[in-house]
């Protein structure tokens, strides 16, 4: 049965429709307006809220606890500093991904590990060995996405201190209504933003604050209808939706290696061992697995050309689609598919991302992508572009 996170009490009463959905055993906004544009507005245009604390969340500490980080992620864990994330994947002995998620250094011997599901086990069976404490903190921390143009100068009203000198992927602790909070200079909307990691006890406190501080900004609540926008224009990827865990996988074809997600650039083959480094070697060896994930443009005159056909104003849904859509290619031949798709408000363009054979992959290939009308199939032309779609400077300034 889902629950209300620790924000509940704040954010049930902005729902105005009690639009929910559910996430790790939450109850998640969908929406809290009438329509989640205004919401996908505040993230561009102003300032937002989003509730992630269905995200799950570990404290690794101890004397091994780099030794234990290390072995786990792709990337070099020994390269990661104090105050310092990274966002990486981490993947099972067969080089295929489990999970993606960050990894905060808050000491020389202590992290906070998130990821969108349960990795407790897996972490627990890895640090055999190790002198590692591993302490699920999901439900004794609540967390809150504050993001937008206008994210650090609410942030900085609600705290009292100024946030200019906290750089991208950095993070550093701070007090928020008297409450001491972690502060992380990440998100998941390719926007200038932070995430805030506050006591569960005190999540309402810490909601009310920020709201107060927001007023003047056009703060507002954003749900996960907003949030699915915002990350495929950023080309962020989704568990279960972009890829499937390897634990969740049917059969081979549905488990994915970092290269296979747009996740290469974080294997790091040259660091100590670490689970899956050989079969990812193996993978590089032969010059990259055979798919990749790639960003494509739809063009719009044949979609509207598709409704036309059937005397039908053209249309298209505001929501993310996230179901699996064949892609073809120049023989008119299925050769992969898009994982999501949705039109971009701020690029005014239909905009996707794919699974390809690497053939596929340059950018200005041509492709075609199914499109259905009022049950009729058809197809429309999409190019392969580079990602992320929409590359905001003001997310790194």
């Amino acid at each position: 049965m889902s629950v209300g996170t620790p924000f509940h009490p704040a954010t049930a009463p902005l729902n105005r429709k009690q639009q929910w959905r559910e996430w790790s055993g939450y109850f998640a906004s969908s929406v809290y307006a009438d329509a989640h544009d205004i919401e996908y507005n505040a993230i561009r245009e102003a300032a937002a809220l989003i509730d992630v604390t269905p995200l799950y969340k570990y404290r690794v500490s101890g004397p091994d606890a780099p030794r234990l980080v290390d072995r786990v992620i792709t990337r070099d864990a020994t390269k990661l500093k104090v105050g310092q994330v990274f966002y990486t994947p981490w993947c099972d002995e067969h080089g295929k991904v489990i999970d993606d998620g960050t990894v905060h250094r808050l000491g020389e011997t202590e992290y906070r590990w998130t990821a969108a599901d349960p990795q407790y086990r897996w972490l627990s069976m890895n640090a055999r060995g190790l002198d590692v404490h591993i302490e699920d903190e999901s439900e004794a921390v609540a967390a809150v996405a504050l993001q937008g143009p206008f994210s650090r100068a609410v942030l900085e009203a609600a705290t009292g201190e100024s946030f200019a000198d906290l750089r991208y992927f950095r993070r550093r602790a701070s007090r928020l209504a008297g409450i001491d909070v972690d502060v992380s200079r990440t998100g998941y909307t390719g926007d200038l933003g932070y995430e805030i990691w506050i006591p569960a006890d005190r999540a309402v406190e810490g909601w009310e604050s920020l709201m107060a501080a927001g007023a003047d900004y056009g703060i507002r609540p954003a749900g996960m209808l907003a949030l699915d926008v915002v990350r495929l224009e950023a080309g962020l990827i989704l568990l279960e939706v972009d890829y499937t865990s390897s634990r969740h996988a049917l059969n081979p074809e549905q488990s994915y290696s970092p290269a296979e997600i747009g996740l290469g650039r974080l294997v790091d083959l040259e660091k100590a061992d670490f689970v899956g480094k050989l079969a990812l070697r193996r993978e590089a060896a032969k010059g990259g697995p055979p798919r990749r994930l790639v960003g494509v443009t739809l063009d719009w005159y044949g979609i509207e050309g598709l409704y036309s056909a059937q005397d039908l104003p053209p249309s298209i849904s505001p929501n993310v689609n996230r179901g699996a859509v064949p892609v073809f290619g120049r023989s008119g031949s299925q050769v992969g598919k898009l994982t999501s798709h949705g039109w971009s408000p701020i690029l005014k363009q239909a905009i996707g991302l794919a699974s390809v054979p690497a053939a596929y992959e340059r950018v200005g290939t041509k492709l075609q992508a199914e499109w259905t009308v009022e049950g009729r199939r058809g197809r429309v032309d999409a190019t392969v572009v580079p990602l992320p779609f929409l590359d905001l400077e003001r997310k790194r300034a």
